[in-house]
């Protein structure tokens, strides 16, 4: 009896032994896949999450200044077509005329 229970008792020991030792092994596993896909990544040539985190912020700012500047211009064209019209007409620029002198050379080398 008596060595029966000390064999159960080894056999413990050594399962517990091999508990602790396949913990330390799937650690040693985890941080070697771990390293082996980080090296992947940055060999891709991938964004980090910060990076992208500020570009996104960046992409919401960029559209709130573009509602902004859309509504300003909304309010411009707005006023531009409720302004009342003006009374003065706005003189038409005549087309240039060409230059007497060069006729007058014409008349003279004949």
């Amino acid at each position: 009896m008596q060595s029966r229970n000390k064999f159960f008792d080894d056999a413990a020991k050594v399962a517990g032994s091999a508990a602790g030792l396949f913990v330390g092994v799937k650690k040693e596993v985890d941080t070697l896949v771990r390293q082996q896909l980080e090296r992947l990544l940055a060999s891709m040539d991938l964004v980090t999450r910060d990076e992208f985190e500020a570009v996104k912020e960046m992409a919401v700012l960029a559209r709130e200044s573009q509602e902004m500047a859309l509504k300003r211009i909304a309010d411009l064209e707005k006023k531009l077509v409720d302004r009342p019209k003006s009374k003065t007409k706005s003189k038409k620029i005549a087309p240039k005329q060409k230059s007497k002198k060069q006729t007058a050379r014409k008349d003279v080398a004949n």
